[in-house]
């Protein structure tokens, strides 16, 4: 891992990695922030996954994680969204391409050949992490919007690797949404079958999860169709599944809505990774 940049925050230190990709075949860059606590010890691990047309600088610079997580004694790493390049193929739209990875292994021509950000995030960048950095063995995930999706998807997917997830405004239920179904045909092709393994409100009906979930959603989102938190909300409901989706009354899509419930997250995953639950 070459280091990119380093800043110290928060009495901890802020770092950008560039290294290359085995598994999406070209360079990748992502960031993590290192509390206080790791110069003791290992410290647990929350990953922050990025929304379309983010690379891992947008939550790094816009959403004020750093204080709440040298507070809690975190570590937060920020992927980016997808393999980048000139080899890497691409699209005019800004949801589909660079930027838009989905958080899915494609499988079809011309995406194949790099868009990989599933195995990325649950394989290869998780084994950087943990083999180069001072981390323990808990690990929570969250995200916003397609972020908030991939973090979802992920663990409900992988619930022996993460304690504990929640998301801001995810897109809950992309196999009804355009945000969804234009990105997994591309991506998967057209069989739909396929499509379910990535959609969070099938899986939480299917599977469910062995812990509690927190969902912030802005009521005033401006993609609330494409989002869909009411199929997820009634998912869990049907499930009985322990949780909160919690509607915040005026705030929309943007950052300044993820920072401000940015605290709230960090508590809540400390609370699960740290064992200070009450």
């Amino acid at each position: 891992m070459e280091i990119v940049s380093q800043n110290r925050a928060f009495d901890g230190v802020q770092t950008v990695y560039r290294h290359p990709s085995n598994t999406c075949g070209c360079e990748m860059t992502f960031a993590v922030f290192m509390p206080p606590q790791s110069e003791d010890g290992p410290v647990p691990v929350l990953w922050y996954l990025s929304g379309l047309t983010c690379t891992h600088e947008n939550a790094m610079v816009k959403g004020g994680f750093q204080e709440h997580a040298a507070r809690e004694g975190l570590a937060i790493v920020f992927p980016d969204t997808s393999p980048r390049g000139d080899g890497v193929a691409d699209d005019e739209a800004y949801d589909l391409g660079q930027g838009a990875g989905f958080y899915v292994n494609a499988t079809r021509d011309p995406w194949r050949t790099h868009y990989r950000m599933y195995d990325y995030v649950t394989s290869e960048l998780r084994s950087l992490v943990t083999e180069n950095l001072q981390v323990n063995g808990a690990h929570g995930i969250t995200g916003h919007s397609m972020g908030g999706h991939g973090a979802l998807t992920i663990a409900l997917r992988n619930a022996e690797m993460f304690e504990s997830v929640s998301a801001f405004a995810p897109i809950a239920n992309p196999t009804q949404s355009d945000w969804g179904r234009k990105q997994f045909s591309s991506y998967l092709g057209d069989d739909e079958s396929a499509w379910s393994l990535h959609d969070s409100t099938i899986l939480l009906e299917e599977h469910g999860w062995k812990g509690d979930i927190l969902i912030d959603q802005g009521a005033s989102d401006q993609f609330l169709e494409l989002l869909r938190p009411e199929a997820l909300a009634a998912a869990m409901a049907k499930r009985r599944q322990p949780g909160l989706v919690r509607m915040q009354k005026g705030y929309d899509h943007s950052y300044y809505f993820v920072n401000t419930f940015a605290g709230d997250h960090v508590e809540w995953h400390s609370q699960r990774l740290n064992g200070t639950r009450h």
